[in-house]
């Protein structure tokens, strides 16, 4: 017999809403949402890891260009602000991964 994972929505008393997965005779496997729940977690570890990571790459970039322009090098600055948004650009990705992550539940 095959199992069948549907998602049924759930009201809670805050009245906010949640998902829960229920096979096709109604009761949910436990193993599967604890296999499910683990790599989710990790998920968003990863997620909020990478773009931590990226926003402390940026800021380095960015005080770099600040220290340049004190020095008078603008070719300098402008490739460390360059690089600097370029982190940004990745840290920005790894949230909205995080974010479909979050919406997806």
């Amino acid at each position: 017999m095959e199992t069948v994972v549907v998602p049924i929505k759930e009201r809670n008393s805050n009245g906010s809403s949640s998902e829960k997965r229920k096979d096709a005779e109604g009761s949910s496997s436990k193993k599967q949402k604890d296999d499910k729940g683990s790599s989710e977690k990790h998920k968003g570890v990863k997620n909020h890891e990478l773009a931590a990571h990226h926003h402390e790459k940026a800021a380095k970039h960015h005080r770099e260009a600040a220290q340049h322009h004190k020095d008078g090098n603008n070719k300098k600055a402008c490739e460390s602000t360059v690089k600097a948004l370029g982190h940004h650009c990745l840290a920005s990705e790894a949230e909205r991964e995080d974010v479909k992550h979050h919406i997806g539940k």
